[in-house]
């Protein structure tokens, strides 16, 4: 990804750390979606326990990182953000992902726990498991500026009125480009796709972008417990179902203890 003469980003810069007051009893790592920066979940610090150390991950080409070359493969994305955890984290963390952040935070845990800091569960949002292969491909590279804006709409998640605004979408495709094209080829093998913790996963029930049935497979990648949650909406169901959405994070956050298997069908709250 780089020739080596760039100046090494901040740590704070790829990792944005936002502890709550007191203690710090569990730490959430966040990983963002495809064209996502950290901005877009620092509001979840409002929304979680004091006692819970929001950490967020800053993917290259965005926010402070913006001048560094682009991510071309998924260790461009997850290997910068493992390096970069503060060293003094509770040694309860959880890492939870969002559509491609899902495949990065899977990417995370395994590099954390080959470098002896494993993680104690692992939540995907809105994914596919790891070793499925995409079953809504954008193909960056076959589309002009325009209609790849078209395709990031009809998924939602992104401010229309950041896409309309000439300067900033200029500013802001380079990077939705890297990351669908790292989304789009992403697969691990079914041998190497494992996890030693706990896996909750939770979607949208009229997701177009992967389906409920999809989500299931994630179940494959632990012996160590799982737990599947829909909820009412499409790819970024969360926006309009966030207490329903934490209620559910809570579980995992709650008191450290596994989830209960099976799967959940849950209304709005």
């Amino acid at each position: 990804m780089t020739d080596g003469t760039a100046p090494l980003p901040n740590a704070d810069d790829i990792v944005w750390d936002l502890p709550g007051d007191g203690p710090q009893r569990t730490a959430l790592l966040v990983l963002p979606h495809a064209g996502g920066n950290a901005h877009a979940y620092a509001d979840w610090r409002d929304r979680l326990p004091a006692d819970v150390r929001l950490l967020i991950g800053q993917y290259p080409g965005r926010g402070a990182r913006y001048a560094e070359e682009l991510p071309t493969t998924i260790a461009d994305l997850a290997g910068p953000v493992a390096a970069a955890l503060p060293g003094d984290l509770p040694e309860d963390l959880v890492v939870l992902g969002h559509s491609m952040g899902s495949l990065v935070a899977f990417e995370v845990i395994r590099r954390l726990a080959a470098a002896g800091r494993p993680a104690r569960a692992l939540v995907a949002s809105a994914c596919r498991a790891p070793f499925l292969p995409n079953p809504s491909a954008v193909h960056p590279e076959r589309l002009d500026d325009d209609q790849l804006v078209a395709a990031i709409k009809e998924r939602g998640g992104t401010d229309d009125g950041i896409l309309d605004e000439p300067e900033l979408r200029e500013i802001i495709i380079p990077s939705i480009r890297a990351d669908f094209a790292i989304d789009d080829v992403y697969r691990c093998s079914v041998a190497e796709a494992a996890v030693d913790c706990p896996v909750t996963v939770i979607g949208g029930d009229r997701d177009p972008v992967v389906p409920v049935a999809a989500l299931d497979r994630w179940a494959e990648i632990t012996g160590a417990g799982f737990a599947a949650h829909t909820l009412p909406g499409g790819h970024f169901y969360f926006q309009q179902q966030l207490p329903a959405f934490f209620a559910l994070l809570g579980t995992v956050l709650g008191d450290g203890t596994e989830p209960a298997s099976g799967r959940l069908t849950a209304s709005a709250v």
